[in-house]
């Protein structure tokens, strides 16, 4: 697949709570990173496909947000939006990682591409 899920976010009411009932229910072990006036952002790796992390809600809807990796999200954003998107957030820069959309489609789903400010390593 040219462009695989990369990334998956939890946007949570209790970053505590889910971080308890992911760790008890998968075994996932987290990473917090202080993210300033945002906030805790815990990171977690599965031992196969796509990693992601898990913030507490700061308006956004609760629930999970899948990122799918790009090579260019400024050219992917502007050809999702001639193609009917909503640009919700970005393109924007996370610092020292690469670079984001989050966008609804033209039926309304929400998704997020990602371009890295490194390769991604291949998932097994």
């Amino acid at each position: 697949m040219a462009n695989p899920f990369v990334h998956l976010e939890l946007n949570t009411r209790n970053l505590q709570q889910s971080k308890d009932f992911y760790g008890q229910l998968f075994g996932w072990q987290f990473q917090d990173i202080d993210m300033g006036p945002m906030g805790t952002y815990s990171t977690f790796q599965c031992d196969s496909g796509p990693g992601g992390g898990m913030t507490a809600s700061t308006g956004a809807p609760v629930g999970w947000l899948a990122y799918i990796g790009v090579a260019d999200v400024k050219a992917t954003t502007e050809q999702a939006v001639a193609l009917g998107a909503t640009v919700l957030h970005g393109p924007a820069e996370v610092p020292g990682i690469g670079w984001m959309t989050i966008f609804h489609d033209p039926a309304g789903a929400g998704i997020a591409i990602f371009q890295a400010s490194q390769p991604v390593p291949a998932q097994p």
